[in-house]
């Protein structure tokens, strides 16, 4: 009998814990949970005999991996999979997926949601301003961009997109205007969504030549990854333009030093909340459980991310 760990910190709901049991147990196969642990011994030793993992915002790093003899598969319940080492599992023999699409709605959801706090002063009762109108510019064409930019054009606002990876052509049928240029995009948009994974060429890429291109009322809403950006480079367009917004899924490492100079221009979440809602958390955990007993009964590998 195959064994599965599901391990999260961050627990999935109750309904999708269950719907991820049922999945496995109408495989055959046998389900181990480790919830809030606290201590990274706690998963190296609940992993030592696992078939397949599903993880969250979890760390498996090379000393999980190689604690884990009898893993197969490890799949990441979201989009994002840099949390996962990936030269490891390919030295171990293990596939690594990730779920893409899965989190979409709800990550641009909360992009609004960040937008929307922002321009409205926080609600404190002062007068703000409104979305309508805006331009709005997607870096990274995928499948949280589509989701922005429904939302966008909803809004009334101008929507613009950019990535190299996906023709122009595919872009402009959502009747989404593509640029040619990364450059081209900050220059044009009063806002600007990120999408781009964390990865060698992409850390720190979002630097000050980029944000400095920005029209005036800029906003850069991130709801990738914080690494993704020059927060060297960021707090030298937050001290150079008085207009320049910052709006991010998780706090930057500068955290303290934007709150103390730049009241009324930032939105910080506790902690990564893009995938936190029921649906989202839902929606991921299942499709992980299927992704695996697929990968075992039918060989299937169509969301592999390592080599």
């Amino acid at each position: 009998m195959k064994k599965i760990l599901v391990a999260t910190e961050k627990p999935f709901a109750p309904v999708a814990v269950e719907g991820i049991k049922k999945v496995f147990e109408k495989a055959g196969y046998e389900v181990k949970l480790l919830e809030k642990y606290s201590d990274k011994a706690d998963l190296l030793n609940a992993v030592t005999d696992a078939d397949a993992m599903i993880i969250r915002s979890d760390k498996a790093d090379a000393e999980v991996i190689k604690a884990a003899k009898n893993l197969k598969i490890v799949v990441r319940a979201g989009a994002g999979y840099d949390n996962i080492d990936l030269t490891a599992c390919t030295e171990n023999d293990v596939v690594a997926m990730n779920t893409p699409g899965q989190n979409s709605n709800a990550v641009a959801e909360l992009a609004f949601g960040m937008m929307l706090y922002n321009i409205r002063k926080g609600f404190n009762g002062a007068s703000g301003s409104e979305l309508r109108g805006k331009t709005i510019g997607i870096h990274a064409y995928g499948n949280v961009g589509k989701y922005v930019a429904l939302i966008a054009k909803g809004f009334g606002m101008k929507v613009y997109a950019f990535d190299p990876f996906v023709s122009k052509e595919d872009i402009e049928k959502d009747g989404i205007t593509a640029l040619e240029s990364v450059e081209d995009l900050y220059g044009t948009c009063q806002y600007i969504s990120l999408h781009i994974p964390a990865n060698e060429k992409t850390k720190k890429s979002v630097n000050s030549e980029l944000m400095s291109k920005m029209p005036k009322g800029a906003t850069l809403v991130n709801t990738a990854r914080k690494e993704v950006i020059c927060e060297e480079c960021l707090l030298k367009v937050f001290e150079e333009r008085k207009d320049f917004n910052y709006l991010s899924d998780l706090a930057p490492d500068c955290q303290k030093e934007i709150e103390e100079k730049y009241a009324g221009r930032f939105v910080f979440t506790a902690k990564k909340m893009g995938a936190q809602t029921s649906e989202a958390n839902i929606n991921a955990g299942l499709a992980a459980a299927e992704q695996i007993v697929n990968f075992f009964e039918k060989g299937d590998i169509t969301f592999k991310v390592n080599k």
